[in-house]
């Protein structure tokens, strides 16, 4: 008997289904989900998307059942060479296109949940921009459904 995934993990699995059949100005992505999204910084030369389940958070709808809040984190990471705006602005606009996206959204594998929030509070990450010369956007979103 195969067991059923955690909600979370479904939500995760969705997201990435969708990413990778997404028509988004970065075309054959190949995103992954992961706990721990670790690479070695060779392996960053090509565009990274990873999905990572973060959180879950249940409050009460009605004597029955809960409402289900599930945060997934969408990382998109680029070792970059210059730095520059013609070099990054394209991975920001990447990202901006992935919150329009998603925002309000009924995932297509898993319709029960719909997108209520988008984050972008990591636009870029300072410490692996001077550190490892990588672009690290972070993504978070938040799936609700009843359960």
């Amino acid at each position: 008997m195969t067991a059923t995934p955690a909600t979370i993990i479904q939500i995760a699995e969705s997201v990435v289904a969708e990413i990778n059949a997404g028509d988004f100005s970065k075309p054959n992505l190949a995103a992954q989900r992961l706990y721990v999204p670790n690479f070695d910084l060779e392996d960053m030369k090509e565009l990274r998307v990873t999905v990572v389940p973060r959180e879950v958070e249940y409050l009460p709808l009605d004597r029955a059942s809960n409402k289900f809040h599930a945060t997934i984190d969408v990382a998109v990471q680029k070792k970059f060479s210059k730095g520059d705006a013609k070099e990054i602005d394209p991975l920001v606009f990447f990202v901006e296109e992935l919150a329009d996206y998603f925002r309000l959204k009924r995932l297509n594998s898993f319709v029960a949940a719909r997108c209520v929030k988008v984050e972008n509070a990591v636009l870029y990450s300072v410490e692996h921009w001077t550190q490892l010369n990588q672009f690290t956007s972070l993504l978070t979103l938040t799936f609700e459904l009843a359960k």
